[in-house]
């Protein structure tokens, strides 16, 4: 982390209002990580495009027609376009909603308005990466290959389109790509860190509350907002009253001077947690009566 960052620890976090008026608190991924989960996902391609190119030769071994020659580099062209569009639309409509490069740098494809992400907002985002970088390097490479000369002023043209777009994400304080001002997507930082949900499973725990996977999954956003009005209100009555209700909810048994402030701010901690997670993996879970 750099100095920057740790002079400022809120430089990257985002607040972001969903539908039901929840507040998640977004971590956006900044240029260099950005940079280096792009470098993954190239590498990775480029990996294929070899393979596919080695076939190709393979496949002209004793015809060395014209026709022939001109077939195999259409399909070769076809492969590439393929795999640069598929590659990122198939990984980023999955549930985990990146691709290995983003997975490998702990990233992942949100929607700004705290929706589930829709297959036309990865569609979009992707279909624009065409128009920033290749289509002006694919026409570079094209002349070049054909051996069509270019002038001097639309390479330069070619260049400095392509160059503005690929650096846009450094002129704008959420690092967006012109796709992700199209599609309205933000690239934010995965959750890694274990929940409160998750630390009774490993032996871990962050104090005397620890909630089990059902008992922090028995309300919905809804009830999170409830809760959070309650929390802020203070008022003794209505703290015991939901206090001894979650606990005959979820089966939990009152530990020794555990007090009913203490029991609800970890249990809306431990439910927060779970709801926000589970959001950015585009489940959303409206209420306890909802089953999703």
């Amino acid at each position: 982390m750099s100095a920057a960052e740790l002079e400022a620890p809120d430089r990257w976090t985002r607040s972001l209002i969903t539908p039901e008026g929840v507040d998640l608190r977004l971590q956006i991924a900044s240029a260099g990580q950005r940079a280096s989960a792009f470098l993954i996902d190239a590498a990775i391609m480029i990996g294929v495009m070899i393979g596919l190119t080695l076939l190709c030769l393979l496949a002209t071994l004793g015809n060395h027609s014209k026709p022939a020659l001109s077939a195999i580099g259409i399909v070769w062209l076809l492969g590439f376009f393929l795999l640069r569009n598929a590659y990122f639309i198939s990984f980023e409509l999955g549930p985990r909603g990146a691709t290995p490069g983003k997975r490998s740098a702990g990233l992942r494809v949100a929607a700004s308005n705290g929706e589930a992400l829709t297959a036309n907002a990865i569609f979009a985002r992707n279909a624009m990466r065409e128009i920033e970088v290749f289509l002006p390097l694919s026409f570079l490479a094209a002349s070049s290959a054909t051996g069509d000369p270019v002038q001097g002023w639309e390479a330069v043209l070619g260049l400095t389109w392509t160059g503005i777009l690929l650096f846009f994400p450094l002129f704008n304080r959420d690092r967006l790509r012109v796709g992700d001002f199209v599609a309205g997507t933000w690239v934010v930082k995965a959750p890694r860190r274990a929940l409160d949900v998750d630390l009774a499973r490993d032996g871990r725990s962050p104090g005397p509350f620890v909630f089990t996977p059902d008992q922090a999954a028995a309300y919905g956003v809804k009830e999170l907002q409830v809760l959070e009005d309650v929390l802020r209100r203070g008022d003794k009555r209505t703290l015991a009253a939901v206090a001894d209700r979650i606990r005959g909810k979820i089966g939990w048994r009152s530990g020794p001077g555990e007090t009913d402030t203490a029991f609800l701010a970890a249990y809306y901690a431990a439910l927060r947690g779970r709801l926000e997670h589970r959001l950015l993996f585009g489940h959303r879970r409206r209420d306890k009566f909802d089953k999703a």
